[in-house]
């Protein structure tokens, strides 16, 4: 995995609320030069919403207007061995994301990117991914065992392709690894063990080669995160900093190893973007940080190590108000990175 010196810079999650990649395109390399992302356009395609667009080729699953499931009533031996012997043998090649599903992703390897310091992929994970889709009777597929297995196999060599892709244009890669239904962990409305956890996101991490991320908009248990391979841990810094300073050991213990945290302190929702300013987001995030400088890790440790991002993906706002989130997270980025760069 190649160095990246990271010190506050910008960056995004993933989605934008466009429909043509050009478009967002201009926008990711106006406001996010220095570590531009390939942006997903759900409201272009159903085909592009986060849990549909790394699943073609799942054993059993069916796309049909705006609802993907498996269906439980197709034989699905054979294709299980195919993947099975594909994730075998590193047959990632065999397993691309078709433009239908990722327009942005090829509008981005087209582009004129300049000299970026690295480039940004993002998949959808094991397990955010497994309680969306559902079977023919309603049930979440990461409860059976063969076809989250089979999920995460897929997923794995999905985020391998990508990351070879984004080669093509940047020999400093990363690929964040999405995990909204993290902030469910540990309730009643998921059972799932830390160690099916671990397992499920250490296979799909197990396919990128260069920096790792994982990015959960919500509280979780971040014990179980930082107890990955990541390299970044990406969280909503805007309203939930508080329940990352909970676990100040696992929080020293992966800075200490050259962790990076992406602070989301930019709000994705125009509520609260019409009443910040970079002023405002600076002081709250200097604020975030000062949880962990009283725990002993220093504010330089923290600034070096750190990534500036909105909260979440931009997709469900208004393109106004996800311009308004990139110029801020442009406009802070700079601010930061002249104090303490």
């Amino acid at each position: 995995m190649a160095t990246i010196s990271t010190a506050c810079m910008a960056t995004a999650v993933g989605s934008m609320p466009y429909t043509d990649p050009k478009q967002a395109m201009e926008l990711v390399l106006k406001y996010l030069p220095s570590l531009p992302i390939w942006p997903q356009l759900p409201k272009r395609s159903f085909l592009e919403s986060m849990y549909v667009q790394f699943t073609e080729g799942l054993p059993g699953v069916k796309v049909e207007g705006d609802k993907i499931f498996v269906d439980l009533n197709e034989d699905m031996d054979k294709p299980l061995r195919k993947l099975l012997e594909d994730y075998e043998v590193k047959a990632f090649s065999k397993y691309p994301v078709k433009k239908d599903y990722a327009a942005g992703l090829y509008t981005f390897l087209s582009s004129r990117l300049g000299a970026p310091q690295a480039v940004k992929g993002h998949i959808t994970g094991p397990v955010s991914c497994g309680l969306s889709i559902t079977d023919t009777e309603k049930r979440p597929i990461l409860y059976h065992e063969i076809l989250s297995d089979a999920l995460a196999r897929l997923l794995r060599l999905r985020a391998a392709w990508q990351e070879k892709q984004l080669r093509t244009v940047c020999s400093n890669t990363m690929v964040w690894v999405d995990e909204p239904y993290m902030s469910s962990f540990g309730s009643a409305f998921i059972s799932i063990s830390r160690e099916q956890v671990l397992s499920l996101l250490g296979e799909v991490l197990a396919g990128i080669e260069g920096t790792k991320g994982i990015h959960c908009c919500g509280n979780t248990d971040w014990s179980v995160l930082l107890a990955t391979s990541v390299n970044i841990l990406s969280f909503d810094a805007y309203n939930y900093a508080q329940t990352l300073s909970l676990y100040p050991a696992e929080v020293k213990a992966f800075i200490n190893r050259g962790g990076i945290i992406a602070w989301g302190i930019v709000p994705n929702d125009e509520a609260n973007l019409s009443k910040e300013t970079v002023s405002s987001l600076r002081d709250r995030l200097e604020e975030a940080m000062a949880a962990f400088t009283r725990k002993g890790i220093s504010i330089k440790q923290l600034t070096n190590q750190a990534l500036v991002t909105p909260s979440c993906g931009l997709g469900a706002i208004s393109p106004d108000g996800a311009i308004q989130a990139l110029e801020l997270t442009s406009e802070l980025s700079a601010v930061l990175r002249k104090k303490y760069a």
